[in-house]
């Protein structure tokens, strides 16, 4: 059998064509690299975090608490506790990452994102709905993400699409929704009990306080039924950063890849806010680490993904630790290292503009 063919693109790194049967495959070399790398970190610093706490472990106690080797205690600090906040962590970034790389691709504007363009905060308004009305129950909360999402993209949508989107369009649309649904989350809580909103308003900070397998399962299965839609339009995804003209000149089936990429990005943040709230930054920022890492044309879904994911569990480990014993959420921590890059993007996006 010959190796697959390895051939250098001019501006775009090495790439590697894998080729079985009808079915093909270019692989960026540098993509795969960063990728692997990232999400090995997030790996790593999620099995650190569960070595940290009030009751601290070594890791050779936790692996052997894994392995059915623990006592009753570690068994419920572990097993119970801290894997499912490190896996949720973990989980709620990679769909914020993907999410976020998605969104500005198709907009090509590196300030779009879910968060930026009001789907979070749709997010958050159906969760916070159904939390004081029903209970927070993981069923529930994403039922009524998934719903408040749905809304605020529709609405989105329809309001800034005209004949094609415009990046700029899209986030002066998108942050007037944000505030409307922002505002109702806000009225929500305002007529709620006491201890009913304190649990909510905790949660629109994003936290991974509590987390549990019920948390972690609904992410997950998203990720599993929506990764593999992204990834089945990448050569669409690529194609629509060309401006929708030529991108309709180029391949007939384009409204309908972005009509998909729409709904898995709305959907992956949907999941993602209904498991940890909405998280503000993350899907703006890894997707913008991952192009200055990769300096190429590659979507960087594997990168973005894994950059998400060490971003958030990051930053819950530094939310349980630097004021110990007290934790922050973690919404807290990213907003820090997110809120300078956003105000970078806006600076760089000025200056193009005035030279222009």
């Amino acid at each position: 059998m010959n190796p697959p063919p390895t051939r250098r693109v001019r501006g775009a790194g090495t790439t590697v064509v894998a080729r079985s049967g009808a079915v093909s495959a270019r692989i960026a070399v540098r993509a795969l690299v960063v990728g692997m790398s990232t999400w090995s970190a997030a790996i790593l610093v999620g099995l650190f975090a569960t070595t940290v706490g009030e009751y601290p472990l070594a890791l050779s106690t936790v692996l052997d608490t894994v392995a059915g080797h623990g006592t009753a205690i570690t068994y419920d600090i572990v097993v119970g506790n801290r894997i499912p906040r490190a896996l949720t962590g973990i989980l709620v970034g990679a769909a914020f990452g993907v999410a976020g790389a998605v969104l500005q691709r198709i907009a090509r504007n590196p300030l779009v994102s879910p968060d930026v363009i009001g789907i979070n905060a749709g997010a958050s308004a159906g969760a916070v709905l159904v939390i004081l009305g029903f209970g927070a129950s993981a069923a529930w909360v994403t039922g009524g993400a998934l719903l408040g999402a749905a809304v605020a993209a529709v609405a989105v949508h329809t309001l800034a699409y005209r004949n094609g989107f415009s990046g700029y369009r899209l986030v002066l649309v998108g942050i007037g929704v944000a505030a409307i649904l922002s505002s109702a989350a806000t009225f929500l809580l305002s007529r709620a009990d006491v201890n009913a909103a304190y649990q909510a308003a905790v949660w629109l900070v994003g936290s991974l306080v509590g987390r549990s397998w019920d948390d972690v399962v609904p992410v997950a299965a998203g990720l599993c039924l929506l990764l593999p839609v992204v990834v089945a339009l990448v050569r669409e995804l690529q194609v629509l950063e060309l401006g929708d003209d030529l991108a309709r000149a180029l391949s007939p089936r384009v409204g309908r890849a972005r009509s998909g990429l729409l709904a898995a990005a709305v959907g992956l943040s949907a999941l993602a806010t209904a498991a940890a709230g909405p998280v503000g930054f993350v899907a703006l920022v890894a997707p913008q680490i991952v192009r200055r890492l990769l300096r190429e044309r590659s979507p960087g879904l594997l990168s973005s993904a894994g950059t998400g994911a060490l971003l958030v569990v990051a930053a819950d480990l530094v939310a349980r630790t630097a004021l110990a014993p007290r934790e922050l959420p973690v919404g807290v921590v990213t907003a820090i290292v997110g809120a300078p890059v956003l105000i970078a993007l806006l600076l760089r996006t000025n200056r193009i503009g005035a030279s222009g």
